[in-house]
């Protein structure tokens, strides 16, 4: 495999890779917290259709993000009335997101599809583009995708480094406990789920303005599932899910480099392959039980009762 050939791989696999990045980092924070929430692909959705129809009608991409990420946020709030107020189930509230962003986002963009908006346009580095490789590799993409890169050092360090984030994973090891010490359990994991919504609304974001600049019904395809998937597997760690979500990215676009290199197999095979690896990816999980409750919030997926 020659450089040029290597390079557009790993360039594709980051492009790809991007939103995983971006949802996953959401979902990581809301889950240490102790809140799973299943509808990331809702909220996807709901960012990428009002994010898109806000461009098209601004002409402004800079509104489309925001838009977006209020689309999220207010999905995210939803899901927090229903599971921390009204003590409903976690899973259940978080797959009836996903249907209802799912549904809502077909209706809001049905006389938009197939539209386009100008996307994001790379940026090139000065000086640093021109180094070899590394260059074109690292330090010329699209504005998004920088973005991507700073939140995940921010949120690598305030997981880490913070008092905020130790409070966060206080509250998501043992919500009573930290009532008793004066931990406002529920604003925190009111932040975490507003987070969570926020950062799914720019992954949509970038799916319908930056990796393909129209809308269509469904285009996230299934990133929001994946997602869920690479937290587990990135055992709530932020390096983890840097390198997963490129991994998954570059399982994403396998099909297009094999039928490229003149692979007789059938293309929907093919396409199935990052659905094949997170399954893997989950069977691998589930034969190690002890390493992910050790890593997993005690207290995740759990209602919280003040009362109790």
């Amino acid at each position: 495999m020659d450089n040029v050939l290597l390079l557009q791989i790993l360039t594709a696999a980051i492009k790809t890779g991007t939103p995983l990045l971006l949802v996953a980092l959401g979902e990581m924070i809301c889950e240490k917290s102790g809140v799973l929430n299943l509808g990331q692909e809702g909220m996807m959705l709901m960012g990428a259709v009002c994010g898109f129809i806000t461009s098209l009608t601004t002409g402004s991409l800079f509104l489309g993000i925001l838009a977006a990420m209020v689309a999220g946020m207010l999905m995210s709030l939803l899901f927090g009335v229903i599971s921390m107020h009204l003590k409903a189930n976690q899973v259940a509230t978080g797959l009836a997101l996903t249907i209802f962003g799912t549904g809502l986002s077909a209706f809001l963009g049905a006389s938009y599809v197939g539209q386009t908006v100008p996307g994001f346009s790379n940026i090139e580095i000065p000086v640093l583009s021109q180094i070899p490789f590394i260059g074109e590799l690292v330090f010329n993409h699209d504005l998004l995708i920088y973005i991507s890169w700073v939140l995940a050092a921010l949120i690598g360090w305030f997981c880490m480094k913070t008092r905020a984030g130790l409070i966060l994973r206080a509250v998501g090891e043992n919500p009573h406990n930290a009532n008793a010490i004066g931990l406002p359990v529920l604003k925190v994991r009111y932040m975490a789920i507003l987070f969570g919504g926020a950062m799914a609304g720019l992954a949509g974001s970038y799916m319908s303005l930056a990796y393909t600049p129209m809308w269509m019904e469904n285009m996230t395809g299934g990133r929001g599932w994946i997602a869920l998937a690479l937290v587990v597997f990135a055992s709530w760690k932020t390096r983890n899910i840097i390198l997963g979500a490129y991994l998954f990215g570059i399982a994403s676009i396998m099909h297009l480099v094999l039928q490229g290199l003149g692979m007789k197999i059938s293309p929907n095979l093919l396409a199935m392959l990052p659905y094949v690896a997170t399954l893997v990816v989950m069977i691998f999980i589930g034969s190690n039980r002890m390493k992910e409750k050790l890593s997993a919030p005690m207290s995740l997926g759990q209602t919280y009762d003040a009362k109790a």
